[in-house]
């Protein structure tokens, strides 16, 4: 696979990811791309404490077709600190109409790619686009000494 641009986005490091053929490789790649949104990304994914506060299934909105590397779109880079939005507990001031309605607005505003990320990762299903597995994931984000930089709710 061909080197990474510079400041790629996460659906560009996760297709990297999932075209390598083994899980030191897999685990090498994170490993270089260890940045806050792909980490908050897995962990919404893989976490079994986190709950979606959004309806699972499609989502109706508009894609967003503007190509990689262009501003007609915004990235997951930029909007990761909202997602504490669309998690339960995360913010449960607003309303779920008003909820749905800041999603939908992300996703049109994000590139395609890591749109549908999204929509993957609020169903727990990361998996069925990437092989990516929690076991690679808490290889990649474990300090020097085995700690987990990654702290999951489910143990």
């Amino acid at each position: 696979m061909a080197k990474l641009p510079p400041n790629p986005l996460v659906s560009e490091i996760f297709k990297a990811v999932h075209g390598k053929k083994t899980v030191s490789q897999k685990v090498a790649l994170l490993k270089e791309n260890k940045r806050d949104d792909v980490k908050a990304i897995l962990i919404w994914n893989f976490d079994k404490g986190i709950e979606s506060a959004i309806p699972e299934g499609s989502v109706p909105y508009k894609v967003n077709d503007s190509p990689a590397g262009t501003p007609g779109h915004t990235r997951l880079v930029h909007e990761w600190r909202t997602l504490y939005n669309f998690i339960r507990g995360g913010n449960d001031k607003i309303s779920n109409m008003k909820r749905e309605t800041m999603f939908i607005q992300l996703l049109e505003g994000l590139h395609a790619d890591e749109a549908e990320i999204i929509t993957l990762v609020k169903d727990k299903d990361l998996q069925s686009k990437y092989k990516i597995t929690r076991s690679v994931v808490e290889q990649a984000f474990s300090d020097e000494e085995g700690k987990e930089e990654i702290h999951w709710r489910d143990r």
